[in-house]
């Protein structure tokens, strides 16, 4: 009888381990948004950047840093991390993309697992909303939705972001400037 129960322990034991496992792997999967929605819009655009960066990618990329200050700060920024993707087109006219394109990405991020915490809404110059997605007090995904006249970009990154190192990835990557402050450095005192 003692075994019985061992066993079914065991099995109890293991059934936990891997439900929790998966379910910690489907947050992180939940964290990457469906971007081929927006592939048809290439056609239509003047430029076109798609950047598609995995975790083994950024790996190999963090080796090609050096050690200056501002590579050392991007370095340790991407180490965490699980994927960066972008896509963004500009295009030579207004209304080149529809509404219903960002709506396809906006529905993603209108779960409970995202939070809005930036809208700018500007009729002249376009939108911009800032999504983060957390975990126990830990982000674990970013989502930026620029919405212009003349252009539309999205920016997806997975896995822990340090919010007040992000501004390190603006024009890295294929991240915009995304009009984050630098945190002063202190200087030392002589």
């Amino acid at each position: 009888m003692q075994t019985i129960f061992q066993s079914l322990l065991k099995v109890v034991s293991l059934s936990l381990l891997l439900s929790a496992g998966a379910s910690m792997t489907a947050r992180a999967q939940g964290a990457r948004l469906q971007l081929t929605s927006l592939d048809y819009l290439a056609a239509k655009a003047s430029q076109t950047v798609d950047v598609n960066i995995d975790a083994k990618l950024l790996q190999l990329t963090a080796k090609f840093f050096g050690n200056e200050p501002d590579d050392k700060e991007i370095k340790a920024l991407i180490n965490g991390l699980k994927g960066i993707y972008v896509k963004s087109f500009e295009f030579e006219h207004e209304g080149e993309y529809t509404a219903a394109d960002v709506e396809l990405i906006r529905a993603q991020l209108k779960n409970s697992a995202w939070t809005k915490i930036v809208g700018v809404v500007s009729k002249k110059e376009g939108d911009i909303e800032v999504y983060l997605m957390s975990n126990n007090n830990e982000i674990s995904g970013l989502a930026v939705l620029s919405v212009e006249p003349k252009e539309l970009t999205v920016v997806n990154i997975l896995g822990p972001v340090d919010i007040a190192k992000l501004a390190s990835l603006e024009d890295q990557f294929g991240i915009p400037d995304l009009g984050i402050e630098r945190p002063a450095k202190i200087k030392p005192k002589n």
